[in-house]
Formats: structure tokens, sequence, C-alpha cells
């Protein structure tokens, strides 16, 4: 089974991540989606719908898998480079594209939502945010600068500090995501979005986009992310213990 599954509907493409039970971010997946924007967009797409799965859109990277490569910090560094890639693939992505999430982004599963131009989440019980700070982590100045664009600079802090994942209706209020749906409605809705936005004229719009979202690229420039200084905050003992203790939590 492939780790994206991808549907044409018109000049609209859908990339599906695919990997059971909950998308968990590992280099292959990671190197998949990145992957696959690139083929929608040398196809022609003109605007590409990131979907996930029922109940949980991505539960963020895959921390077993980073908890099991120990102390190699080239193995993980190559891990934490390849979800970087796919985030920088988003968010350079020539056409629009739009995160239909019918289930929760935390972590990593909200920085590529971030990344996108529109996000439609599911209504109900359903959180989306940056909970770093609970498992020991710091979000790099870059991730932190993406959450602030949507919610604005003290919402962020505040969100970011405390690594709270605000609820479907708090994400809506807040600016966090742009629109809620019932879950099997997210994807169409998804959809009807970029169907709007395409009826423009193509050249002024995708211009202007690009201009708006400068800052979106910016955000994600290595320098940034300082990937080797959160490497090393990573193998911190403290960091260990958090998110050891958060496996333990959900039964990992």
């Amino acid at each position: 089974m492939p780790l994206i599954e991808t549907s044409v509907h018109g000049t609209l493409h859908q990339l599906r991540m695919t990997r059971p039970p909950v998308n968990a971010l590992n280099p292959e997946l990671c190197d998949a989606l990145a992957q696959a924007i690139a083929d929608a967009v040398a196809s022609g797409a003109g605007g590409i719908v990131l979907a996930g799965g029922v109940k949980v859109f991505s539960a963020g990277l895959d921390v077993p898998f980073l908890l099991s490569l120990g102390a190699d910090r080239d193995a993980l560094m190559q891990a934490w480079e390849a979800f970087f890639r796919a985030a920088r693939a988003l968010a350079a992505c020539p056409v629009p594209v739009v995160a239909a999430m019918a289930g929760h982004a935390p972590a990593g599963g909200c920085v590529l939502a971030l990344c996108c131009d529109y996000r439609v989440l599911a209504e109900g019980p359903f959180r989306i945010g940056l909970n770093e700070t609970q498992v020991g982590l710091v979000a790099p100045e870059g991730i932190q600068a993406l959450l602030a664009r949507v919610v604005g600079p003290h919402r962020a802090e505040r969100l970011l500090v405390a690594g709270h994942m605000p609820d479907a209706g708090q994400a809506l209020s807040i600016g966090l995501v742009d629109e809620l749906a019932a879950a099997e409605e997210v994807e169409r809705r998804a959809h009807a979005w970029l169907e709007t936005l395409i009826q423009l004229p193509r050249e002024p719009m995708l211009q202007t986009r690009a201009i708006a979202r400068r800052d979106v690229i910016a955000a994600l420039a290595p320098e940034r992310i300082n990937l080797d200084r959160f490497v090393t905050a990573w193998t911190h003992p403290d960091t260990q213990a958090g998110l050891r203790a958060m496996l333990a939590r959900i039964g990992k």
C-alpha cells in the first residue's frame, strides 16, 4: 500500500496520507509526501488537498521510531530533515494547498497544516496545536512564527508556552483553522474552497499568493529552525523522560 494515495478531480489533486494507524511522520512518509507534491505540480495540478485519516489527520512525528534511534545523531538529523523537507514542500508549493483534517492534528500534524493555504477541521472533540512543551520540547523559532502568523503573536505565545491544543471550536474562533465541517464533509469543503480560488484569473492569483506567503517559506529557512540545536535538545534527559512518559500515557 502506498504511503500517499493520489486521486485527481479535474485540475485538483488530492493527496491522502495512508500510514496506519495515525499517519505518524517517519522519513518514508515525509519523503513520499514531498515527492507526491512535486508530482502533482508536474502533472499540472491547479490546487492540492492534503488529507489524512479519520479521527487523526496526522499524530505528528513518529516518536517511537525517533526514540529507537537512541543517541545516533546522524540518524536523528536525517529523520528531522525529512520532516522539514515535507514541510518546505508544502510551504513552497506553487499552487494552493488545503489541509482537510477529519481528526486531530497535534505537533507535526499541525505544522503541516500551518504550511497550507487553508485549513478545514472536523467539528467535534478534535484538537490541533503545538504541544511540544508538554513533552519536553522547544518549538523552533520558525515553527513559532508559523503559528503567530495565523493567530497573532500574543495568542501564539500563550498557546506555545502552555503547549495547549485548542479544540475545534476554539481553533476556529482564534483563526487557527479557517472552517469547520462535519467529518464526512471536510474533504468536500476543502475541494469547494479550492474550486472557488482557481476560478480567479490564474496568474494574478498565483503571483499575489506567492507574495503573501513569502513569510511562510522564510519561517522554514534552516537558520530559523536550527536543527542542530533542536536535535541536541531532543537528546536531553528531561526531553527523553517527557517523551517516554507521553508514550506510556497513550499505551505505546
